[in-house]
């Protein structure tokens, strides 16, 4: 049983109450959220042995002392996010998202120096979020004129005035986290000669795009004054419906992978830290229990499918989902947490400590497929009046993305975007990819060089699948490929001019060094829409991976093991729908009995998490739903400490030697003996020990 140290930081949780046992999960930090009460807070955290950090909200907050001039002096409501009807956008009563100005770039910083006084290790800024709605107010307009010395335009008015205001949101909080993280390290280094550590805790490029919200997001990678991120993805961003074959539905699983594997774009090659948040619920409090857990094993299973990353935060609020009552099924009352999901619960979060560094390789004959994506994505979600693609744009669909994304996840392709802005940053940072999908269609290159570097990358081997008729009207702004001399239609032309195919190349595969290109002159938009477009579509890629000598085997199912871990989805609305069988002994990781299953079969629509039980060849404990410390295993025996919170039954499931069973089962607190059971399943070899969980740490010694 390995033993993790709390310093090691792969399991997390943000919390704005005190600390309680009730919620205590035994995580190995906690991020205390606001200013408020901080030093009692900060101090109780620590006692209860949690390493400490602080977040706050970086575009919104309880700053009504800067609002109202308490702080300067100066009445500061001109700096709150205004859209275009000249309302205030706000995230609650008197708290707007705000225009990051360097005056309120100061006004953070003083608070954020009283955290790091009162001793945190490491500060969070949550979500650096401008949305595109917004652009209307007199900060933002005086923002402007500094940017691109000139008068302000209406963001609304054109195409070209929607990229430039999008352009100017992102660089803003971009200078504004820059500011705080440098300011806020010399500080702590110059009074304390302490490192602090920076993160930006931030939704994915997907959502941001999605939802019509800009934000700094791989510009953050220019800035070396910060440490790392928190993947903030869960059931809220990962339910959004989206548009497949003409249906519009939720498919969590589905848009949770792209979420995740765009954000592990960010640190890919870095050295800096990624956390993936899950949450048991979520924000919107009118679903039900039964929802939530359906919808949080999604989230769960499609962050394991990235095994770059290992680390997590494991609840966003835990007093919430330890404490908060949801809808019952019929509507008619609240009811707290079920016991059944508070149990496992705790064992998928202790589950996922033991993630990093596992190695991971897929149990089927999946191949991987990118999907370009660039933070221009989130510049075109509104398209003016008047334009063809305005309709689709007042909903948060975003068919193009979707459109070239979800048949081949359909397909049983994995399919992960790739941050198209990185191929600048990085040399070969195409080089680990063999397939790549590309639109600009709704996203646009901010270079010439791309270009180069992708057609290079062809040449040498890869395989490229280009989509799209050059009709978004966004293709007409002011940008390289029609400005000083430059004659393109659109940035398209310059790729296949590029890749040595002429500026309009007929529809087709075409063969390029090394490599193939396959051209698809349709609008993604139609992909997403109509069926018939769709199969055209899979039948184009198909082609393309016949020719590139990559050929699929087109199914349902995505498999994988990382160390004993079996990660496991069979995907519905698929023509390969078909159940998939998992032949082995395995314990179900989101069963409360922590269950012993053999030869489990996925149906469509199921997710599964598994351990290995053949992967133990030794007595040890497998699973459990708390905390295990000094754990020792003899000859006749073993002993430990769980420790978890209170009010919950824990659950372990241990491996037994082989041909024994477990005669008795102690478990006491503080020396008063409690109940204990145990129950001993033949298959696998293993015993389930149940109790009653505690805080302050139940002693088990188990005999055989």
């Amino acid at each position: 049983m390995i033993q993790y140290d709390r310093r090691q930081e792969r399991t997390g949780v943000q919390e704005n109450r005190d600390y309680s046992p009730e919620f205590d999960v035994q995580c190995d930090f906690v991020m205390v959220y606001g200013f408020h009460d901080l030093e009692k807070r900060i101090k109780h955290w620590k006692e209860h042995g949690y390493i400490v950090h602080l977040m706050t909200g970086v575009s919104w907050g309880n700053y009504q002392d800067y609002l109202y001039g308490k702080f300067d002096g100066v009445d500061h409501h001109d700096e709150g996010q205004v859209n275009g009807g000249g309302n205030e956008i706000n995230h609650g009563k008197d708290v707007p998202y705000m225009v990051p100005s360097v005056s309120f770039a100061y006004y953070l910083a003083q608070n954020l120096k009283k955290a790091v006084d009162a001793g945190v290790e490491a500060i969070h800024l949550e979500e650096p979020e401008f949305w595109v709605a917004a652009g209307y107010s007199e900060a933002f307009k005086r923002e402007w004129q500094i940017y691109y010395k000139e008068p302000w335009q209406r963001p609304d008015s054109s195409a070209e005035a929607q990229y430039r205001a999008s352009k100017l949101k992102r660089y803003l909080y971009t200078r504004t986290l820059d500011r705080l993280c440098s300011e806020l390290k010399e500080y702590a280094m110059n009074k304390y000669g302490r490192l602090l550590r920076f993160y930006v805790p931030t939704h994915s490029l997907v959502n941001y795009s999605q939802w019509k919200i800009v934000s700094p997001e791989s510009a953050l990678v220019d800035l070396p004054t910060i440490d790392g991120y928190i993947a903030q993805i869960w059931t809220g961003t990962s339910r959004t419906a989206n548009c497949y074959r003409g249906v519009i539905k939720e498919r969590t699983l589905e848009t949770a992978l792209c979420e995740y594997g765009i954000m592990q774009e960010l640190v890919r090659g870095t050295g800096r830290k990624m956390w993936y948040l899950h949450d048991p619920v979520e924000d919107d409090p009118r679903h039900t229990w039964k929802d939530y857990r359906y919808n949080y094993y999604r989230t769960v299973i499609a962050s394991l499918f990235q095994p770059e990353i290992g680390t997590y935060e494991v609840a966003p609020w835990p007093a919430r989902v330890m404490l908060g009552s949801h809808k019952s099924e019929d509507g008619t009352t609240d009811e707290y947490i079920p016991p059944e999901y508070k149990t496992n619960l705790l064992t998928v979060m202790h589950t996922l400590r033991d993630m990093e560094g596992q190695p991971a390789t897929w149990d089927s004959n999946t191949q991987e497929v990118g999907i370009m994506l660039a933070d221009s994505a989130m510049y075109q979600r509104v398209y003016p009046e008047g334009d063809p693609a305005r309709e689709e744009s007042q909903t948060v669909l975003w068919s193009p993305f979707y459109g070239i994304s979800l048949p081949l996840i359909k397909q049983g392709l994995f399919v992960r975007p790739v941050q198209l802005d990185n191929v600048r940053r990085y040399a070969g940072y195409l080089n680990s990819y063999r397939t790549l999908v590309l639109s600009y269609e709704f996203m646009k290159p901010d270079s010439p060089d791309l270009h180069n570097a992708i057609a290079s990358w062809v040449q040498e081997g890869g395989t490229l699948m280009v989509v799209g008729d050059g009709s978004d009207s966004f293709h007409d702004i002011r940008a390289w490929w029609n400005q000083s001399g430059a004659d393109y239609a659109n940035p398209t032309e310059h790729l296949y001019e590029c890749l040595g195919l002429g500026r309009t190349p007929a529809d087709g595969v075409y063969s390029v060094g090394k490599g193939q290109v396959c051209v698809h002159g349709v609008h993604p938009s139609a992909i997403a829409k109509e069926p018939e477009k769709c199969d055209a579509y899979l039948g184009a890629f198909t082609a393309l991976m016949e020719a590139a000598k990559q050929p699929f085997t087109p199914g349902n199912d995505l498999v994988m093991r990382r160390g004993p871990y079996v990660v496991s989805a069979a995907l519905d609305e698929s023509q390969y729908e078909a159940a998939r069988t998992i032949n082995g002994t395995y314990i179900d990781m989101f069963s409360d009995e922590l269950e012993v299953v053999q030869n489990p079969v996925l149906q469509p629509g199921d997710v599964a998490l598994w351990y290995d039980v053949n992967a133990a060849e030794e007595p040890d404990i497998l699973a459990a739903s708390g905390r295990v410390e000094d754990y020792a295993l003899g000859e006749d025996g073993m002993t430990f400490t769980l420790i978890g919170p209170s009010a919950m039954k824990a659950a372990l499931r241990i491996r037994l030697p082989r041909g024994k069973t477990a005669a008795t089962v102690s478990a006491s607190v503080d020396g008063e003996a409690i109940s204990a059971s145990v129950a001993v399943e033949a298959l696998g070899g293993t015993a389930l020990v149940n109790f009653e969980s505690n805080p302050a740490g139940v002693k088990v010694e188990l005999k055989w």
